[in-house]
């Protein structure tokens, strides 16, 4: 009573708001960020999001330790386990601080937060090593962890959830539900996994706070997920702790009776264990198994990337030069090195997973990655079947376009090539020996593209119409830098890779892509690539801008000048006297090496006779492989006009619309 009045007791608040950190190098953790903002708007309570870019923790962390605020971090992993651009500093920070003696371990007592880490688990060494070590680093500083971590997986094979979008949807449930409980002032009951085995919270249990119990006081306790500084990835909580007797003084006398007991427990336990662990692991194999390689959200962001996606790791896409030569417009460089009719190529891949991460990825990496199958596995004859359905359904609407041209779609309704180039590593598939006789069956020639991984597989590979190595680098650093691959023996696979090519009696190609400021210095290196998988056919192009991409860092600046390109093979030229610059195509920034073998008089051969490669492969499946051929042995004539230093430049002339006028051009020294 006060002056007559009846005063109420202040209503203590036990959580003022939430704030979410994100650290984003793709736009996924702020796109979680965004999610779980909407999600705790219905609690009444202020939710502010925060660019860890826009964040000075030096001056502004230490204010959370009086807020009342409950932090929620989520941080991505990126390349080498580092964290992304925008969290470099504060990670950073975080780091020093939490090593620096001069902060102690109750600089931060009294914050509370929370973790959820974006990774993936196809990099073992570096899976969520940011979410891990920003948890431990909070810890260290004396922050009050309310949660487990949560760590989302990329990888869907090992995803505890099938992706990381569920992932993240199991853990933002968890945290909501803490966060309210947290709200009304609850605390959290321990299991009793404490290391010392005893905190104030196991003796109270979850009772509600009573108002004036100074409950943020108490916060910052070591409670059982305080006790160890990496916190428990696991998001159920234990609870299989055996209840100790109120007395803990044992009669010697019953001590042997006791010791019998225990024992025959752990005999049990261990027998149990022996007979369902081989059970457990069938289990989780067929669950493995059954997983499909492509999750609902990778299907609407590949089906909004124009892709026709086949089962559950195919897919198919209508290429821009089949649209060209349809509406006879011009051919890809297939078209002028190897005579490919461009409005006939189906691109197409069994394996949407690739084993690289290349900065230059036309695909921006919305496909999956892996090294190894370890997903549902559809048969080659409905992605075969389904290919060309889709291939075809995609060339039907064209029809009545102005500029197509009628004997083109005709002709464009019937599969002549597959390019099987379109993503990922085709090479992974565990049946493309099968899938590319399928092929051969239908008359279809196969350029199969491999990223240089998988050595075994090349060696096992049955004979293609023309078969592709990406060689992105000449250097050990610089593939890894370019390619970022999965493999820790990247650079063994990669010249193991070379080395089974060499044994191929097929055609073969080395795909060299141009980066300027990345891999065009390394002439000499290359030139020792060469002499080691002898390839018939050199492609260097340079790289293609596809925009821009949070996943990697490529700019124009990167793109090479044509001019610059024509420069870089003719010093390569240079060094490899068993081969000269054969074939240009200006439109592609592309030009064409070829092994002199090619070379007949004075005249280049580097077309394919296609029918001739049908008869051959067909006699080489009726002799159960025994009967070989060679590349010459399906080689044709390769017209004027495809020819390096020609006036077309590559332009085949019966295409109107890249018709040139005569230019000179300085070849010499090529």
């Amino acid at each position: 009573m006060t002056n007559g009045y009846i005063s109420r007791p202040k209503k203590e608040v036990f959580v003022s708001g939430v704030k979410i950190f994100y650290g984003s190098q793709t736009g996924t953790a702020k796109g979680f960020a965004t999610i779980l903002a909407e999600a705790l708007s219905s609690l009444n309570l202020p939710v502010a999001m925060i660019n860890l870019k826009d964040y000075d923790p030096d001056d502004r962390l230490i204010e959370e330790v009086t807020s009342k605020n409950v932090c929620a971090f989520l941080v991505a992993t990126y390349t080498d386990g580092q964290p992304p651009e925008s969290a470099a500093w504060f990670c950073k920070w975080l780091e020093e601080a939490a090593n620096d003696f001069r902060f102690g371990k109750t600089y931060l007592k009294g914050m509370r937060y929370a973790v959820f880490g974006l990774g993936n688990s196809v990099y073992l060494s570096h899976f969520n090593t940011v979410g891990k070590n920003v948890d431990k680093w909070l810890w260290m500083l004396g922050a009050h962890r309310v949660m487990t971590r949560g760590e989302g997986d990329g990888n869907v094979v090992k995803s505890k959830h099938g992706s990381v979008e569920a992932d993240f949807t199991a853990w933002k449930t968890k945290f909501i539900s803490r966060l309210q409980a947290l709200h009304k002032g609850e605390r959290k009951h321990c299991g009793g996994n404490c290391k010392k085995g005893k905190c104030e919270s196991n003796q109270r249990g979850s009772e509600v706070a009573e108002p004036g119990s100074h409950v943020q006081e108490e916060l910052p306790h070591r409670d059982a997920e305080d006790e160890e500084p990496f916190g428990s990835t696991n998001e159920e909580e234990s609870d299989t702790e055996d209840h100790q007797s109120s007395n803990p003084v044992i009669d010697v006398e019953d001590l042997g009776k006791i010791m019998d007991h225990v024992k025959k427990e752990k005999r049990e336990k261990e027998q149990l264990e022996g007979e369902t662990s081989a059970i457990r692991s069938t289990v989780k194999s067929e669950a493995s198994e059954r997983r499909a390689m492509i999750t609902p959200a990778l299907r609407e962001a590949l089906t909004k990337q124009g892709y026709q996606l086949i089962g559950s790791h195919s897919g198919v896409k209508l290429c821009r030069w089949t649209k060209s030569m349809l509406r006879g417009r011009g051919g890809c460089y297939k078209h002028t090195f190897y005579g490919i009719e461009s409005h006939r190529c189906m691109e197409t891949t069994p394996s949407l997973a690739c084993a690289n991460k290349c900065v230059f990825c036309w695909r921006h990496h919305t496909n999956p990655v892996g090294t190894e199958w370890r997903w549902k596995m559809d048969q080659p004859e409905m992605i075969l079947k389904e290919a060309i359905e889709n291939h075809q359904n995609m060339i039907k609407q064209f029809k009545g376009v102005p500029g197509v041209k009628e004997e083109r779609f005709e002709e464009g309704m019937t599969v002549k090539h597959c390019a099987l180039s379109l993503v990922g590593e085709p090479i992974m598939y565990p049946e493309i020996n099968k899938f590319l006789k399928l092929l051969h069956e239908c008359k279809i020639s196969s350029f199969l593209v491999t990223n240089a991984q998988f050595p075994a597989e090349i060696r096992d590979l049955k004979p293609v119409t023309q078969l592709y190595v990406s060689v992105d680098a000449s250097t050990k650093d610089s593939l890894k830098k370019i390619d970022r691959p999965l493999f820790r023996d990247f650079w063994q696979r990669f010249l193991d890779s070379l080395k089974a090519l060499a044994a191929k009696q097929q055609r073969t190609v080395y795909r060299l892509t141009l980066v300027k400021a990345w891999n065009v210095d390394e002439l000499q290196a290359y030139a020792e690539l060469v002499s080691l998988g002898n390839p018939d056919f050199i492609e260097v192009k340079g790289v293609t801008y596809c925009g821009e991409s949070s996943a990697s860092s490529l700019t124009m600046a990167n793109v090479p000048w044509h001019e610059e390109v024509v420069r870089f093979v003719c010093e390569l030229v240079d060094l490899i006297p068993d081969y000269e610059v054969a074939c240009e195509h200006e439109h592609s920034n592309c030009l064409l090496i070829a092994h002199k073998k090619f070379k007949i008089g004075r005249e280049w051969w580097t077309w394919i006779d296609y029918s001739r490669f049908q008869e051959l492969i067909q006699e080489y499946e009726d002799s159960g492989g025994s009967k070989t051929f060679s590349a010459k042995d399906y080689m044709a004539k390769t017209p004027h006009w495809a020819l390096f230093g020609a006036n077309e430049r590559g332009f085949d002339p019966k295409d109107t619309r890249y018709q040139r006028k005569n230019k000179s051009k300085d070849i010499s020294g090529c």
